[in-house]
């Protein structure tokens, strides 16, 4: 089943926390998918606020947050990326007039055996960050490869990182620094935490059913119980695992071997007693008894001499 979730990063005692925002449902073609990142963008174009930025994986293409009207965002782009000066070169005298700005291109590339430099970035910055010096170049006043200039303009931020192969290409429209926008671009992996705590930490991957709308309702409440359940281990105490456990933090999952241990009849109950519901449900069978298939029988069609 395919889900597409927007959530926003906060902090909660300390610890970056998601907060599920929307989910929206999509289906397993390739038009469908692509409706639905569509459909997440203009949904967050509408929910984001003033001092929020989008920050999106390289699945969603430039093209469409410029065009999903989202004020701030943070979109990496693939390593092949080029745009387009948003201003007009100047005329050499001969010849048409350009129409289009000067191509930019971040990184270095072959193409068919001869290589292609990069464009000379136009600002560069550096940063320690866990013992490692962090290089980035900054492209500014960029506008699609496709547009000429005059139109939404952004700027490219390239992130060499020692500890990885491949540089971090990132598009942004944030007058901030390179700093500023790779910490914001870190933000998008405390998001994996919500199917995590979800499948793995509540056992919803283990727990099936059959039809339509519920094959999307189950994980629909799974990521949201899932998601309330984080936010609360987030803000408790943390729970040790044993006397070896001598870092232990507040996490979802030693939360739920705290839970896995107590007997909830035994819990007092502050709104008063509570009211059994006496449902008569001796007749219903379970097991596999419950969703046991039957085969259809043929259809014989009569036939004549």
């Amino acid at each position: 089943m395919v889900l597409g979730l927007i959530a926003s990063v906060g902090t909660v005692c300390g610890r970056r926390v998601p907060i599920l925002r929307s989910v929206l449902r999509g289906h397993n073609t390739k038009e469908g998918e692509a409706d639905l990142k569509r459909r997440l963008l203009q949904q967050a174009g509408k929910t984001l606020g003033e001092k929020e930025v989008l920050v999106a994986d390289a699945g969603f293409a430039l093209g469409d947050v410029l065009a999903s009207g989202v004020k701030n965002f943070v979109v990496r782009v693939a390593q092949n990326f080029t745009a387009r000066q948003n201003t007009l070169p100047e005329y050499r005298g001969k010849g048409r007039r350009p129409e289009f700005g000067k191509i930019v291109r971040p990184l270095a590339r072959k193409r068919e055996g001869k290589a292609i430099a990069a464009s000379e970035p136009t600002s560069l910055l550096k940063w320690k960050h866990n013992g490692r010096t962090l290089r980035a170049h900054r492209f500014c006043g960029l506008v699609l490869k496709t547009d000429k200039p005059g139109g939404q303009s952004f700027d490219c931020v390239v992130i060499f990182d020692p500890l990885y192969k491949q540089p971090l290409v990132l598009a942004t429209n944030l007058a901030v620094s390179a700093f500023v926008v790779w910490q914001r671009y870190r933000d998008r992996w405390a998001a994996l935490a919500l199917p995590l705590a979800a499948k793995v930490m509540l056992g919803s991957e283990r727990s099936y059913v059959h039809g339509a709308e519920s094959r999307f309702r189950l994980p629909e409440l799974a990521l949201l119980a899932g998601n309330v359940f984080s936010y609360v281990a987030s803000g408790s105490e943390p729970i040790s695992s044993g006397f070896w456990d001598r870092a232990a933090r507040p996490t979802c999952g030693r939360l739920r071997r705290l839970l896995a241990r107590q007997d909830f009849s035994l819990l007092p109950c502050q709104e008063g007693k509570r009211r059994k519901k006496n449902s008569v449900t001796a007749h219903l069978k379970t097991g596999i008894d419950a969703h046991r298939r039957k085969r259809a029988a043929p259809n014989r069609a009569s036939t004549g001499n």
